[in-house]
């Protein structure tokens, strides 16, 4: 399906107000205009959204799908095309029926450009009948390497993304990646089924970045030392809750403004905490992992990982999260004699023995009271530390089998499913005039809410309870006890939101002893992180040559040259300072010797001790005669006056 002359210079500027694409970003789009498949292989920063949002307004009427593993990007993209002017909606595994037919009902009626779903939700055969009848223009696959068994992050419902071909086989479909190594980029295309290799790749290089590995027995001590020597905003990342709190708090101890964000946070303190850091009034954020999928923060000038990362491409990912406005900025990596062993035992726990996967199904479903043959695609919430207190699990542990069952396809944990808050009034808007108040603060709220959301009267609609706080000046906590207020006088219906996992079934309980973990999920699965492993301790543990051309091989630049500025780079330039130096030392020392008398190369080295060597003053000695500073007579050196 091929648009012909577009004019998608207009569409940047009408809907983004940008005068130019950025590297790449171009010659995407028009690949995806001429109808071809496409691979794009952008890092992070890049601005992989643009390449499939400008081609989708190319065209007078249709819908863009659009695949993306994680809930919470999803609705941030969402919100974001609303801001600028553009319909979208979102359809995941972890909706209400109601939220289900609310976003149907603006996809069939036309109202939305955009739809964005979660790879679950292409199981679901009554979803992919409907989405038969629909006009699509475009299949956009986003963090494209979850298709992959050899990518970092294999997810096997991306697997079902076929289905969506075989529906729509002339529609083309765009990948989007910011890691991936070339046998993995190869699979793409095959897993896809693309109609023609067609890769588009932008070098990893980040000329801008430092890549800097230090050796640290006392980590947080040089986090300090790394932040107090350089300015604006920064990321720590940890590989522990507990620790982002223990760091954040030393840090503001030392007058370094800091707070902390980990997947276990209520939903609405991320989002502060999160918003704190985006507008600069807090500039080090400490975090898990959690944090950052989605954040386009231009001005981080340094990332520092407290802990060795696993994977060469979860690095990348994050340190790039550093200098996305092209300044100069700084990728600090701390690493301990502990590291090799810390990445090993990861391996062991990433992958428990097949028969404690099967008992954490079993347990699993006995704690959401499913019985055999129950559960066909629904959705429970899932408090996973109240089930591994209960059941006296280690929590790692409990994690790991949930990836191993999720990549089975027996459960999917759900972790950034935060349902929002709603609310419906429940009176008629004239009868809203004869209420009395108790607190004039409640009043406020309900007012507010009328003048910031549309169809209270009629659905659930969803709320924020901070952007009412915001324009009343109010805190978070006096808007909710006002809308409870509201409720309990039933003038409203408030449903607050919840920050809980889910658990998802694609298929009903079976019996515990017929699941079946597939040695492509275990054994294979196991050896490739293996393989990551091997590739981060030779990355952060091997000083014999540039850190980043050996990053950049991985990922298959083998052309890569020296960047001159990571930490091995330095050191060698210093060394050959030290060296250079060192020899000129040397040279005014055999001149100012010579000037006292004549002199042999042997016993001149002896007595000069400069810590240069005998071939050194020899080749010193040479330089000198050729120069006419010194002449050799009867294997004496004599200076010329």
């Amino acid at each position: 399906m091929a648009i012909q002359d577009p004019d998608i210079h207009a569409v940047l500027k009408k809907y983004w107000g940008y005068d130019s694409f950025r590297p790449l970003q171009e010659e995407i789009i028009r690949s995806v205009l001429q109808g071809k498949d496409t691979l794009g292989l952008m890092p992070t920063g890049g601005g992989k959204s643009i390449t499939f949002q400008v081609p989708s307004l190319c065209f007078d009427s249709g819908l863009t799908v659009v695949v993306t593993p994680l809930i919470s990007l999803m609705k941030d993209q969402v919100d974001n095309l609303r801001r600028h002017r553009i319909k979208a909606a979102y359809l995941h595994s972890g909706m209400t029926t109601r939220e289900n037919r609310i976003a149907w009902e603006l996809i069939v009626n036309g109202k939305a450009r955009f739809l964005y779903i979660s790879p679950e939700k292409l199981q679901n055969e009554r979803f992919l009948l409907e989405l038969t009848n629909l006009k699509v223009n475009l299949i956009t696959v986003d963090e494209a390497h979850c298709i992959s068994q050899w990518g970092y992050d294999f997810r096997p419902s991306y697997l079902n993304i076929r289905k969506l071909r075989k529906i729509k086989p002339d529609i083309p479909i765009l990948a989007l990646t910011a890691t991936a190594t070339p046998m993995v980029t190869e699979d793409i295309m095959k897993q896809l089924d693309f109609n023609g290799r067609n890769l588009f790749k932008k070098s990893f290089t980040r000329d801008n970045i430092s890549y800097l590995v230090r050796r640290s027995d006392t980590k947080i001590h040089d986090i300090f030392h790394i932040l107090s020597r350089t300015s604006g905003s920064s990321i720590v990342y940890v590989r522990s809750r507990k620790r982002t709190k223990e760091i954040a708090d030393y840090l503001d101890s030392t007058g370094i403004s800091a707070t902390y964000y980990h997947a276990g946070l209520d939903n609405q303190i991320k989002e502060e905490r999160q918003n704190l850091w985006m507008q600069g009034n807090v500039r080090v954020m400490v975090a898990t992992n959690a944090f950052g999928m989605g954040i386009d923060k231009p001005d981080v000038r340094v990332v520092i990982h407290y802990d060795i990362p696993p994977s060469l491409e979860e690095y990348y990912q994050e340190a790039g999260r550093a200098g996305r406005d092209g300044m100069p900025s700084f990728a600090v990596l701390l690493t301990a004699k502990s590291d090799k062993g810390v990445l090993h035992r990861r391996i062991t726990e990433a992958f428990p023995e097949r028969k404690t996967v099967k008992t954490t199904y079993e347990q699993i479903c006995n704690n959401l009271h499913l019985s055999i043959g129950e559960g066909y695609e629904m959705v429970k919430e899932f408090d996973i530390n109240r089930f591994c207190s209960l059941f006296e699990k280690q929590e790692k542990e409990c994690r790991s089998s949930l990836r191993l069952l999720g990549q089975s396809g027996y459960m999917h944990f759900i972790e950034d499913a935060e349902k929002r808050s709603r609310m419906k009034i429940l009176c008629q808007r004239e009868e809203l005039y004869d209420v009395k108040f108790s607190r004039r603060t409640t009043e406020d709220v309900l007012s507010m809410s009328l003048r910031l959301y549309t169809g209270l009267f009629s659905d659930f609609v969803y709320i924020r309870e901070s952007e009412i706080a915001t324009h009343l000046k109010m805190t978070n906590s006096d808007v909710y006890d006002a809308l409870l207020e509201l409720d309990r006088m039933k003038i409203i219906h408030f449903v607050p939101r919840t920050g809980l996992p889910l658990i998802y079934l694609p298929t009903a309980r079976e019996e515990t002893s017929s699941l079946i973990i597939p040695t492509t999920v275990y054994e294979e699965r196991k050896a490739i992180m293996q393989n990551r492993v091997e590739a981060v301790i030779d990355y952060s543990h091997n000083d014999a040559s540039c850190r980043v051309v050996r990053m950049l091989r991985y990922f298959g630049e083998n052309d890569a040259r020296d960047c001159g500025k990571c930490d091995v780079c330095r050191e060698r330039k210093k060394s050959k300072h030290d060296d250079r130096k060192k020899e000129e030392t040397s040279i005014n020392d055999i001149i100012a010797f010579l000037r006292q008398h004549p002199e042999g190369v042997r016993f001149l080295s002896i007595q000069l001790n400069c810590g240069a060597n005998e071939s050194l003053i020899a080749k010193n000695l040479s330089y000198l005669c050729q120069e006419g500073f010194v002449e050799l007579r009867n294997n004496l050196y004599f200076y010329n006056e």
